[in-house]
Order: C-alpha cells, then structure tokens, then sequence
C-alpha cells in the first residue's frame, strides 16, 4: 500500500480516535469528579460520613474497574443500541468507554482529594463553611494539580481503550491497525499506527505535566490558600470568640 493510500485512512483513524477519546474523557470527568469528592466525603471522618453509601459506592466503582474493557464492551451491547441506536461505529464506542473510565478516574480523585490539608478544610468550617464550600473553595482548588493529572492518565487510558475498541468495528487506528495491518498484512501501516500513538499519548501526557507543574508553581499546594491567609489575617487580635457580626462577614468572604 503507498503512502497516498494510507493518508487518507490514518487521517480519519486519527480524527475518529480524538473524537471518541475526547468525548468520553468529558464524560468521565463531569461523572468521575464527583464521585470521587463523594467517596472522600461520605469516608470514615468525612463532612458527610456515612460508612455504608461509602461501601456501597466504593463497591461499585471497584466492580466497574475490575472488568476487563474489551468483556465491558460487549456486556454494554444493549445498552449501547439503546443509548445510539447501534453497537458499530465511534458513537456507540463512546458509551463503553466513558462508562469503563468514569470509575478509574474517580479513584484517581479521591487519591487526588485525599492528599488535601486538613488544616485548610477545619479552617473554613470554624469560619461557618458549609459542605458546599469546602468543596468548591479547597477540595477542589488545592487537588487541581493532582486532578489535572489524573485526567492526562485517563486520557492515556482511553487512547489505549479506544484501540481495543477497534476490534469491534468502532473505527479509529486500532481499526485500520485490525483490519489492514493484521487481517491484510499490511505491516507497514500497522507500525505507522503505533507511531501516531505514540506520538499523540506522549504530546498529551507533555501537556498534562507541564499544565499541573504550572499550577504547582502558582502555589497549588505550597501553602494555604491567599484567601484562607487573608481571613486569619482579618480576625480580631483580642482574645475571645468573635461576634456573629464578625464571622459572618469572614464566612462571606469565604463563598
């Protein structure tokens, strides 16, 4: 095969691989996220502990990541038609993957979350923070670079889920890899295709590290939060405990 005959096949392999990794990676992040905060939170000594939910999820999320993707493609064949309204093609390849990454990338939260400063989270409740801001004021904003990380590993995942993906008819260069450097051995090809893999993971997880190094510098988990620092630094030097007037206005600065 010469090359004016594979462009035109590796162009829409690579497109098709971005689109189904793309979309499901969003999918995971918006599913994953807060089911990772949840499992920290529902923990032992959590905000909102409550042991036998944090069973329950943690079960679930231990079920989904222990089966095997190319099994989980198929157990997901119904749901999948009833999701797309077929079980061929990128679309229907985008229900499998972003079911099978929503659990990995929700363990790697709440290791991400775990790692967060007590201190910051007390802090904020003694000032009358409530669950919600907790999250969204420390939580979340000092766990980013982590975060961050986890999802440039999520994307690897599913670049390599998306290639088994292919043995399905889900398009993509696992796709062209099957079908033309296996099935028509086609072996130039299929070494082109683990080139432009590799190049693409190694220019994704780059910039995964260099977008989480740059965090870190900009202070993402060097200290206390500026916010947090300026409110110690507005309570009222004299001993005893602040007037409601007082807290409220240090909690409103806070949300």
């Amino acid at each position: 095969m010469t090359w004016s005959e594979m462009q035109p096949l590796l162009s829409q392999a690579c497109w098709d691989t971005l689109y189904m990794v793309g979309w499901s990676t969003l999918i995971a992040v918006v599913g994953g996220l807060p089911l990772g905060v949840l499992l920290v939170l529902t923990d032992k000594g959590g905000l909102l502990q409550n042991v036998v939910a944090n069973k329950v999820i943690g079960q679930v999320v231990n079920i989904a990541r222990s089966m095997p993707f190319i099994i989980l493609m198929v157990a997901l064949m119904s749901f999948t038609r009833w999701v797309t309204g077929t079980t061929i093609g990128r679309e229907a390849a985008i229900v499998p993957l972003a079911i099978g990454a929503i659990p990995f990338f929700a363990r790697l939260v709440e290791t991400a979350v775990r790692e967060v400063d007590a201190g910051l989270v007390e802090a904020v409740q003694a000032m009358g923070g409530n669950t919600w801001t907790v999250v969204r004021k420390v939580l979340v904003p000092e766990a980013l670079p982590s975060l961050i990380s986890s999802a440039t590993t999520t994307v690897v995942a599913l670049i390599g889920y998306s290639a088994m993906a292919g043995t399905v008819g889900a398009g993509g260069l696992g796709d062209i890899a099957i079908r033309y450097g296996y099935q028509r051995f086609e072996t130039e090809l299929m070494w082109i295709t683990v080139a432009i893999l590799a190049v693409v993971i190694s220019v994704i997880q780059f910039a995964g590290d260099f977008a989480a190094r740059s965090l870190h510098r900009r202070g993402g988990r060097s200290g206390p939060a500026p916010k947090l620092r300026l409110l110690k630094a507005e309570k009222p030097a004299a001993a005893g405990t602040p007037g409601p007037a007082e807290v409220n206005t240090e909690v409103s600065k806070v949300a």
